[in-house]
């Protein structure tokens, strides 16, 4: 038996395991919650492996991985591995599974078909599920039928594959293309139906209230830019929805080519009393300047890189930007890049929805509602829609 060893190495969707021996990279590790279970999943595999610097070859793949997962084109088809423990068939299906490119996709009937072996979809899609090289064996770029996002044994499930695809710019059915435009609502980035079910699961009073509000609804709004989307938040802070819409369209008539949204550069250079004439607050105006300042300079994520970064990161990232809160970049998270893990503890709405399905007397806490909530991971978002259709209920009941 060939002796192991294994390193732990940074990239940008946490701290990954690798290990390796004489033929190759024996087994990749995706993040777990710590480096501790990270690091026991690879001794798992591999009892008696050596945490150790990676040779050159090892190095170079690691590299690329980090590469890759940074948004860059990386081709890791000639990355070396080591298949002692990997029976024939799924060698073979490893094998056409590291042809797809990134940001391209096949079905588990295609890999069949290419095998030869029409009507071994589920034999494909079984053989994926074990596979102990993600990322380099790109098993998250096969999809089920029609597209849908089907199965991932990585960890966070099919949100992990979701947000895999999304770095390399592919689109599975059921997820946001990378780069949306201003227009219609575009779906989900995760499986609504098996985030509906685990919750049901997770919460008898949460199943009773899915019960009586019916099917899950939520949809994403679409976005040219991040800088947009948080202009048009600072906008509606504190208005009603049709105040709000009635202001955000007279400062977007302010410059040419209103319907492609509002850029740094127009919202720079236009004077105080033209802003304000439009309807803004002086403090509206004041952090539109400031958003619009960080965003010139650089400062501002691209929506492109939003979408690569953690939920925390991205709160406190945009939290520096005068008059955008935590609860602006919680609705962002959930309305615009379709994270599947957000609870706005201090909305209003949510702490209301919670007291109505549980029977409360009064509003519960911040900590005890963050506590409960934790039942409902990684589908809180779910939950918190939900809890707001709760008091939606009450209201015309």
């Amino acid at each position: 038996m060939t002796a192991h060893e294994f390193t732990l190495f940074d990239t940008a969707i946490g701290r990954c395991g690798v290990a390796w021996g004489g033929r190759g990279v024996a087994f990749v590790q995706l993040p777990e919650a710590r480096d501790s279970e990270t690091r026991a999943r690879v001794l798992q595999r591999f009892p008696g492996a050596r945490e150790a610097p990676p040779p050159p070859d090892v190095q170079r793949a690691l590299d690329d991985i980090v590469a890759l997962l940074r948004g860059e084109a990386r081709d890791l088809s000639a990355v070396a591995l080591d298949m002692e423990r990997v029976p024939p068939f799924h060698r073979r299906v490893y094998e056409v599974a590291r042809t797809i490119p990134p940001g391209a996709t096949l079905t588990y009937g295609d890999i069949a078909g290419r095998l030869g072996a029409r009507g071994s979809a589920r034999a494909v899609g079984q053989a994926l599920g074990r596979n102990p090289f993600p990322i380099v064996v790109p098993c998250h770029r096969v999809l089920a039928a029609g597209g849908r996002i089907g199965g991932f044994s990585g960890n966070g499930g099919v949100t992990t594959k979701l947000r895999l695809l999304a770095i390399e710019g592919a689109h599975a059915a059921g997820a946001p293309p990378a780069e949306g435009g201003d227009g219609d609502a575009c779906p989900l980035g995760f499986d609504p139906d098996a985030a509906v079910a685990h919750v049901r699961a997770s919460d008898a009073a949460l199943a009773r209230l899915i019960d009586a509000v019916g099917p899950f609804r939520m949809r994403l709004d679409r976005t040219s830019s991040l800088f947009l989307a948080l202009a048009e938040s600072i906008v509606y802070q504190q208005l009603t929805g049709k105040a709000a819409a009635t202001i955000f369209a007279r400062v977007r008539a302010l410059f040419p080519r209103a319907h492609e949204g509002l850029t740094p550069e127009q919202i720079l250079r236009a004077p105080d009393e033209k802003l304000r004439a439009a309807g803004l607050s002086q403090a509206k105006l004041l952090a539109l300047r400031d958003l619009a300042r960080r965003a010139a300079d650089g400062e501002l994520p691209t929506l492109a890189e939003a979408r690569r970064m953690e939920d925390d990161e991205l709160v406190e990232r945009l939290t520096r930007v005068r008059g955008v809160g935590r609860w602006t970049v919680e609705m962002l998270l959930m309305f615009r890049l379709g994270r599947p893990d957000v609870l706005p503890v201090d909305d209003y709405g949510i702490r209301k929805g919670f007291a109505i399905a549980f029977g409360l007397g009064d509003l519960p806490a911040r900590k005890e509602l963050e506590a409960h909530g934790a039942r409902w991971r990684p589908y809180r978002t779910v939950a918190s829609w939900y809890l707001w259709r709760a008091v939606d209920t009450a209201r015309s009941g």
